[in-house]
């Protein structure tokens, strides 16, 4: 590392913000929603066959949330090349989509590591596959929280991504659609994951008033 070079650097704008970073967030954050929706297909071909077609989308917590994180990315990429637009719809998008990924990444990066290491102690083994969830879902939670400095969201977004999110709890725990978890979790634990679940999600929905409102304090 260059001698005149901080820690703080790279958590910086200039290096977050730089061309090479924010493609590498955007390329890897999409590599792993592929891997995500194909870690859930079969649970959602499992779902369509078995309840309403609707449900089906409330399947995929991670990979949702890590694809609208990598749209979020998208966005700050268009900042770059063609500077910030000013449209009320495509700020209203915009919006929408910086707080689903800030929520939700936050929510389900934390919610995946705690189940595989609750299922760790209880007796489920962590094989490499459990260590690369692990890592990729504490980044999920981490690059949310570097990232919110620079979205622009309101108040009404954060307000219909807070429905569908206990909405989406609603479903999973409610209606059966939650992601597969070992056995000795469900049937041990079920309503105390479910309960976890719900405080991640208003933990989440707090986070996102929260930055917005240092970021309405700080362009005072």
């Amino acid at each position: 590392m260059h001698q005149g070079v901080s820690i703080s650097y790279f958590w910086s704008k200039d290096f977050l913000l730089s061309k090479t970073m924010l493609w590498l967030f955007c390329i890897m954050n999409l590599l792993g929603t592929v891997y995500g929706y194909e870690w859930y297909w079969l649970q959602m071909v499992d779902t369509i066959a078995e309840k309403p077609l609707w449900y089906v989308y409330f399947v995929p917590d991670s990979p949702t949330a890590s694809l609208f994180f990598t749209l979020s990315v998208g966005y700050l990429i268009l900042d770059r090349s063609r500077g910030s637009r000013s449209g009320k719809v495509y700020k209203a998008i915009r919006g929408f989509v910086e707080a689903f990924a800030l929520i939700t990444s936050f929510k389900y990066g934390v919610w995946a590591v705690t189940m595989i290491w609750a299922g760790a102690w209880q007796g489920v083994p962590v094989g490499w596959d459990g260590w690369m969830l692990t890592c990729s879902h504490l980044a999920m939670a981490v690059e949310a929280l570097l990232f919110v400095r620079w979205y622009a969201y309101r108040i009404p977004a954060i307000l219909l991504v807070a429905c569908w999110t206990l909405w989406n709890d609603f479903m999973d725990y409610e209606r059966g659609v939650f992601p597969r978890l070992p056995e000795v979790l469900v049937n041990n634990y079920y309503r105390t994951i479910e309960g976890f679940t719900i405080s991640l999600s208003v933990i989440g929905i707090l986070i996102a008033f929260i930055c917005l409102g240092l970021r309405q304090k700080k362009q005072r």
